[in-house]
């Protein structure tokens, strides 16, 4: 049995008119184990109650209300010098982003379903689908490799002939693995592209070309080096693990060194002139696009990989930032009316594969009152 005061403090903080007292007050009761099953049950309660003002279909609201419940999720978004900022664990430990869903809930983005593409030497274009299991065909109809699944797998070669290129494309909302000739495992994030020779000279370095970002596992060869180019940026690697991120839309690229070596220097220079910057593992090497500077920091490498599983970590990041990551993430169009707001920094951990993109924005509605509209296909913020 719980007192009345407590009581109060839960319908207001579920009706999201508590204020700081109440909140206070709340998070020391939740403190004890045997007060979180008694929250949690009346949130399932609110949440049920939710549902059925808003679906008529009892068949529905059970099946979305367990759906929901079993999600146990850990979801983590907190503003920088946000006052209330330490009650927000009361939600993220015992709701789970999916038990905040309210007045929206049957609104529903439905993201594009965009196709992987292989463009081969001669200009046609192959549409992957990831289920698919098939051989690589060049166009003199050899078969350089195999597609298993959300894997591009080429036989292990250095040709002696004349290199011939394939281009695969990622499209938003997806990602894809290619292991190249040479045995170098890349992973590409969405909205990312890679260029590659489909066998590499025995004559000469291992080139590649990334738009977007692509986590690269390189086998060592000393007699080839392996150059990655990026939009004005050279990377020379020495067998090695890193990241590198630079889509078009970015003022910066950067690379994240994980372990082994890499070295940076402006694409239009002679690296013999200077211009050669290397970094070391556990730092971040910057390329300024347009003073064309490279400097460097010190970082946390899992944060910059974590996109791999599945999840999205920011870091006092700007909402301009994380809303062109979500759209690329989840393919999705976001329109951010309050301009205001773009600056705004936060914090974040977003399990895309787990969390739904409405999921995502009844959080910052929820906890930020960042108020939002679905309309179609697009999220518009007020």
């Amino acid at each position: 049995m719980i007192s009345k005061e407590i009581e109060n403090c839960i319908v207001k903080y579920l009706s999201q008119s508590a204020d700081i007292a109440d909140l206070d007050l709340l998070n020391k009761w939740i403190a004890e184990e045997d007060n979180q099953v008694i929250f949690k049950s009346f949130v399932e309660t609110n949440f049920a109650i939710n549902l059925v003002m808003n679906d008529p279909n009892k068949d529905n609201i059970r099946e979305r209300l367990l759906k929901e419940i079993r999600k146990e999720k850990s979801f983590c978004i907190r503003r920088r010098f946000f006052s209330v900022a330490k009650y927000a664990a009361i939600a993220i430990l015992f709701l789970g982003i999916g038990l905040l869903i309210k007045q929206n809930f049957n609104h529903e983005i439905v993201p594009r379903e965009d196709v992987i593409t292989l463009q081969l030497e001669n200009g046609d274009v192959k549409m992957l689908n990831e289920d698919d299991s098939s051989y690589i065909i060049s166009v003199d109809g050899d078969k350089v490799g195999q597609q298993k699944g959300n894997r591009l797998i080429y036989n292990k070669n250095y040709s002696q002939s004349e290199l011939v290129y394939s281009t695969v494309r990622i499209p938003n909302g997806k990602r894809f693995s290619v292991v190249l000739s040479d045995g170098t495992q890349v992973h590409l994030n969405s909205g990312s592209s890679l260029t590659y020779p489909i066998e590499f000279a025995k004559d000469r370095a291992r080139k590649v070309q990334v738009t977007g970002e692509a986590y690269f596992e390189v086998t060592k060869d000393e007699n080839h080096l392996f150059v990655v180019n990026t939009q004005g940026l050279d990377i020379h690697v020495y067998g090695t693990k890193f990241n590198v991120s630079n889509y078009s839309e970015d003022a910066a690229a950067e690379v994240v060194l994980v372990e082994g070596e890499v070295s940076l220097f402006d694409s239009e220079k002679n690296r013999k002139e200077g211009g050669e910057f290397f970094i070391k593992p556990g730092f971040m090497g910057v390329f300024n696009k347009t003073n064309k500077k490279i400097s460097e920091k010190k970082v946390n490498t899992a944060l910059y990989t974590s996109w791999m599983n599945g999840n999205l970590v920011f870091r006092n990041t700007t909402f301009e930032n994380i809303i062109q990551k979500l759209e690329r993430h989840y393919n999705v169009v976001v329109i951010n009316n309050n301009k205001d707001l773009g600056h705004e920094t936060f914090n974040a951990t977003i399990e895309t594969e787990d969390e739904t993109i409405e999921q995502v924005f009844n959080y910052f509605n929820t906890v930020y009152k960042i108020e939002y509209n679905i309309v179609e296909n697009k999220i518009i913020i007020n």
